[in-house]
C-alpha cells in the first residue's frame, strides 16, 4: 500500500488550502485526517461541510457522541476514536458515556442506548432498517429529524473513517493519550 501524504499549506493543491486554513482556525491545528482529505479538495471540503452541519443537528453533546463513537467503533477506526474522545471532552461529555461507547458497554441512559442502537442498526444493515426497529427508536423519544441527522452524522464518519483505514492516518499529538483498539 502507498504512503499518503499528510499536507500543510506549502504541499496542499491550491484548492485545499483555504480549507486547511479552517481546519487551522478551527481546532489550533491541522488534524492528520484533514492533512491527508487535503489531497482531494473535493472530500475535505465535503467533510467539513458535514462536519458542520452535524455540529448544527438537533442532537445534544452527548447524543452528537453517540453517533460517531458508535460508528467509529463498529468500523473500528484507529484515528476516529481518539480524536472523538478528545473531542467528546472539549464538549463536556461525562467520561461515562465515552468510556461505554469505546467499551461497548451499556449507556447511562435508555434514551442513548436506543440512539447507539438506532445509529448501528443503520450502519450494520446498511440503512435497510425495518419498522420495528424505527418504532423503537421513536419509542425512546426520537424522531423522522433524528432519523435523517443519524444518517447526517454516518455519512461524515464514513468519509473519515474509511480515509483513516486506507492511509492509516496518524493519531494527532493531542489524542494519543485516548490511542484505543477494538476489542
Amino acid at each position: 500500500m502507498s504512503t499518503f501524504t499528510l499536507h500543510d499549506h506549502t504541499t496542499a493543491p491550491n484548492e485545499a488550502k483555504p480549507l486547511l486554513e479552517k481546519s487551522q482556525k478551527a481546532f489550533g491545528m491541522v488534524p492528520g485526517l484533514h492533512a491527508v482529505m487535503a489531497e482531494s479538495p473535493g472530500l475535505l471540503e465535503g467533510y467539513q461541510v458535514l462536519h458542520d452541519l452535524f455540529l448544527k443537528s438537533s442532537f445534544t453533546a452527548d447524543e452528537k457522541t453517540v453517533v460517531w463513537q458508535a460508528i467509529n467503533v463498529e468500523h473500528a477506526c484507529h484515528y476516529c476514536v481518539p480524536a472523538h474522545t478528545g473531542i467528546a471532552k472539549s464538549m463536556k461529555v461525562s467520561d461515562q458515556v465515552s468510556d461505554a461507547l469505546r467499551d461497548e458497554t451499556p449507556l447511562p441512559s435508555v434514551k442513548l442506548e436506543a440512539l447507539r442502537t438506532f445509529t448501528l442498526a443503520m450502519v450494520r444493515q446498511r440503512g435497510e432498517v425495518d419498522a420495528k426497529q424505527v418504532d423503537a427508536f421513536y419509542s425512546a423519544g426520537y424522531d423522522q429529524q433524528n432519523v435523517l441527522e443519524v444518517i447526517l452524522g454516518l455519512s461524515q464518519k464514513v468519509m473519515s473513517n474509511y480515509t483513516n483505514h486506507i492511509a492509516q492516518t496518524p493519531i494527532d499529538e493531542p489524542f494519543k493519550k485516548f490511542a484505543w483498539k477494538k476489542k
